[in-house]
């Protein structure tokens, strides 16, 4: 068990047995013994490596063992094997932890995730997928206006949600697994918010078009049309845009991004989805973005990140009505005792008020 986790720690941290033996001060022989189970590492011994890797000690005796299931990743080719060990690493520490805190829930505080009933057999073209996405939104009873928070919504709905600081460029556009028959989704903790929600709505459309797609029709592209259909159902596209436009100005695009969560970019794709750009002013749109290097980084302000604040909320839930010690919220929560002291008597928000 500890040795497993000992290994776990380390591929999440990025980090080889050579570079950890120097960070611990420890033989990286003796680190692969304790990884393999050939030797028992001492408590002296697992105070260094917990230190080294950013851990509390106690991480290295949680019950909680899971497994990743399903996973699949966007734009994964390029990313070396020890990139994504600590991808799934990181996020297989998240999830434990996320596990481990139910468990203090006699009846459990979220609901399961389930998608509507009656849903088409098969989706024969891409036009039909703007009507599943409102399907979902009908039975979610979000109605048309833009979703404020996506990532508390999806959490609220039985779909748990991950952020990684170990996702790298733009070699990489999110994951999704499952686990337990839960549906996880992982986004980078450092993108703007647009870039994240839409990963989300994506990811959500591989679950509502998983064994529903026509053989003819490519996935991916598919998962992007629910995800903009998502965000932005039709009819609030040809309100905002009208039935037939040569050209959507780029002020104009950057005022919807900020309104709805959606790229400058996905405004674009969605107007040509539905008609409302030709393929050719559609064309014209996209290189006057490259031209001009917004294809990389749109102009304005950017759509600021997403927090996930379930796990969080939980915790001190816990707490309060005394399922959980101090010291195991403090394990949770990855902190010291003095640093979650600090956070549960608010004295950031203190000492910003003055007091």
């Amino acid at each position: 068990m500890v040795g497993a986790r000992i290994n776990q720690a380390r591929k999440a941290a990025g980090l080889s047995l050579r570079a950890l033996a120097e960070k611990a001060d420890i033989s990286a022989m003796a680190i692969s013994k304790y990884e393999t189970g050939k030797s028992t590492p001492s408590s002296g011994v697992l105070l260094s490596l917990a230190k080294a890797l950013n851990v509390r000690t106690e991480y290295f005796f949680r019950p909680v063992k899971v497994e990743l299931t399903e996973v699949e990743y966007r734009k994964h080719s390029k990313l070396p094997a020890k990139v994504l060990q600590q991808i799934e690493g990181d996020v297989l520490e998240q999830i434990e932890r996320f596990l481990e805190l139910e468990r203090y829930f006699p009846n459990g505080p979220l609901q399961e995730f389930k998608l509507p009933e009656n849903l088409p057999a098969m989706i024969s073209n891409y036009a039909e997928i703007g009507e599943l996405a409102a399907k979902l939104r009908q039975y979610w009873n979000l109605g048309v206006d833009p979703i404020p928070v996506l990532t508390d919504m999806l959490e609220e709905r039985g779909v748990k949600i991950f952020q990684s600081q170990a996702f790298h460029g733009d070699a990489f556009d999110g994951m999704a697994a499952l686990v337990n028959a839960i549906p996880v989704i992982v986004v980078g903790s450092g993108w703007p918010g647009d870039r994240q929600r839409f990963t989300l709505a994506h990811e959500l459309g591989h679950l509502m078009l998983k064994g529903r797609l026509d053989p003819d029709l490519e996935e991916e592209k598919a998962a992007n049309r629910f995800a903009g259909a998502f965000l932005v159902p039709d009819s609030e596209v040809r309100k905002e845009l009208g039935e037939r436009r040569t050209w959507l100005e780029p002020k104009e695009l950057a005022v919807l991004k900020k309104a709805y969560g959606l790229s400058m970019g996905g405004w674009m794709h969605r107007a040509n989805d539905l008609g409302i750009l030709t393929d050719a002013h559609y064309l014209a749109m996209v290189k006057f973005f490259r031209a001009r290097g917004w294809h990389k980084k749109e102009p304005g302000e950017q759509f600021p990140p997403e927090q996930p604040q379930l796990f969080e909320q939980l915790v001190f839930h816990a707490l309060a009505e005394d399922l959980i010690s101090e010291s195991k919220a403090a394990e949770l929560l990855r902190l010291s005792l003095v640093n979650f002291h600090a956070m549960r008597n608010m004295d950031h928000a203190r000492t910003a008020a003055g007091q």
